[in-house]
Parts: C-alpha cells; sequence; structure tokens
C-alpha cells in the first residue's frame, strides 16, 4: 500500500488516520508502518501515535518527500502557508515522475485554487510549473466519520488516476460512505452533511427537552430521542421510501403526530431547516 502523510491532526484528521490505519492493516497483515503525522501541536501528533500507531516526522515538507497521498487536515486559513511551504517538495517529486496527491477537506478551497496557490509559489521562486499540472482531490467527510458513520464527499482533479482514485476510497471507506462528485457539488455539501450533523444535534437535543418538558426523565428523553432519529434515518436508508411517504405513515387523522406537524410548521421548521443549509454552502463559498 502507498505511504501516507497528514498534515494536521485535528478531529477529522483523527478520523480519517483511524480509516486508513484500518485499511493499511487489512492489505499488509496488521502493519500500518506505512502512515506519518505532523502538527505543530507535539501533544496531538504524541497522542495519535500511542493511540493509532501512526509513526511521527518532524516537518510538512517531511510529509511530502515520505509519501504518495498527503491529506491536508488543516484548516482554510491555515492552508497558504502550508501550501507554500510544501511547493518545492511537490514539484521535486512531479519531476521525478512520483506526483504526490495532495487531499484538502479545507472547506471552500477548489481544486484550481490549490493548484494556483502552489503554482504561484514556484513562480515567486523562478519555477515554472502550470497550475493543473498538480494532483489534487477534494474532500468534505463530516464528523460522524469519528465512528466509522460519516458521509465523504469526493472530487479529483484530471491529474489523479483512476487508480490513486480507488486507493484512497479504499482508505476512506472506513470512516463511512464515500461518494464520487462534481466538484461543482461540493460547497452544498459542506452546507448539508458537512455542517448537518450539527443541525442534527440541535434536533435531539430540542426533541429530548419538549420530552423533560411534558415530565420524562433527561436520561430516558435523551435514549428516546437519539434512538427515534436513528431509527427514522435507518428507515429513509432501507426502505427506499421518500421521506415524506414515510411521514404520512405515522400520521393518523386527528392523532398526535399532525397536531406536533402543525406545531413544527407554524414555527417554519423545514424553511428554517432550508435556510441553515443554504447559510452553510454561503460560508462556505466566502471562504474560498
Amino acid at each position: 500500500m502507498s505511504n501516507i502523510s497528514f498534515i494536521g491532526c485535528g478531529n477529522m484528521g483523527f478520523a480519517l488516520m483511524s480509516a486508513a490505519i484500518s485499511a493499511a492493516k487489512a492489505a499488509s497483515e496488521e502493519k500500518s508502518d506505512n502512515i506519518f503525522i505532523t502538527d505543530t501541536d507535539t501533544e496531538k501528533t504524541r497522542n495519535a501515535s500511542v493511540s493509532l500507531g501512526v509513526r511521527i516526522i518532524n516537518s510538512n515538507i517531511e510529509a511530502v518527500q515520505k509519501s504518495n497521498f498527503i491529506f491536508l487536515a488543516v484548516k482554510p486559513q491555515t492552508l497558504p502557508n502550508v501550501l507554500a511551504e510544501i511547493a518545492p517538495a511537490v514539484k521535486k517529486k512531479i519531476d521525478a515522475n512520483d506526483a504526490p496527491v495532495l487531499i484538502s477537506m479545507a472547506a471552500g478551497w477548489s481544486i484550481n485554487r490549490i493548484q494556483t496557490a502552489v503554482s504561484d509559489t514556484l513562480q515567486k521562486d523562478g519555477v515554472s510549473l502550470p497550475p493543473f499540472k498538480i494532483p489534487v482531490v477534494r474532500i468534505m467527510p463530516n464528523t460522524p466519520a469519528l465512528i466509522g458513520k460519516g458521509m465523504i464527499a469526493l472530487s479529483a482533479s484530471k491529474e489523479v488516476t483512476l487508480h490513486k482514485i480507488d486507493e484512497i476510497k479504499e482508505l476512506l471507506y472506513r470512516a463511512g460512505a464515500v461518494d464520487e462528485v462534481d466538484e461543482n457539488y461540493i460547497d452544498a455539501v459542506t452546507g448539508l452533511s458537512g455542517s448537518g450533523p450539527a443541525f442534527v444535534y440541535l434536533f435531539i437535543e430540542a426533541l429530548a427537552d419538549g420530552a423533560v418538558r411534558t415530565g420524562l426523565p433527561r436520561d430516558k428523553a435523551l435514549l428516546y430521542a437519539t434512538q427515534t432519529v436513528a431509527g427514522s434515518a435507518a428507515m429513509v436508508q432501507e426502505t427506499g421510501k421518500h421521506p415524506g411517504e414515510l411521514k404520512d405513515m405515522v400520521t393518523s387523522p386527528g392523532g398526535t403526530t399532525i397536531a406536533g406537524i402543525a406545531a413544527l410548521e407554524e414555527g417554519a421548521f423545514r424553511s428554517t431547516v432550508m435556510k441553515a443549509v443554504e447559510a452553510a454552502y454561503k460560508r462556505s463559498k466566502e471562504l474560498g
């Protein structure tokens, strides 16, 4: 299996490292010494090394030198400095016909912007490199990847071979579902599945609060709210039915459910959720 480096060790980086390690072990009989990590936070790297068995390296440049796939697990605001730092090492590997694949999860940063940022740095150093010669994959995971239940969108530049795309999918699928999409959809995905877990957590909390208000103990309320959301999501996935159809199955004429739905509609529930996704989408565009 290819060598893999992670620049950054936040929650998402840690989750994807865990998935990559599972894939590496499956492919090499319990060995995962091909995965490296670097982060400015030495405590995070030390914890990741202890808990996951990854190998700590000293710099972002070494991450490029050692690996075929480089996960850029840093915030959008940090990405420009990281790209500028690693650009010469990327160029050197391209010249050696060993082009690394840069895999970014930074919201708002398009493939073209990443390629151009690397190219512009090299142009300043007097090196000529057209932007579209750099293999880049853009992904948008979400936090349920931490427990292997994530949703990961993936879009690749034309320089990334089908074989390498398959390798990346193999690395990621243990973190959840992986779906290849046109890059034009990534910002919409960011607003939906990228930010969506927070919206769902708010909904679960609100369901539980409603039950507490009616007298149910807090622990019971949270248990029932959580299982209700999990079971309802599973019904949509496993039956293939439209959510509206499943909603109608629960909604009896003059019953309790339609009374609750009426209250949600009075509060513009669906419109508010749509606006939340749209707001997150717009913010992703702004970051780009």
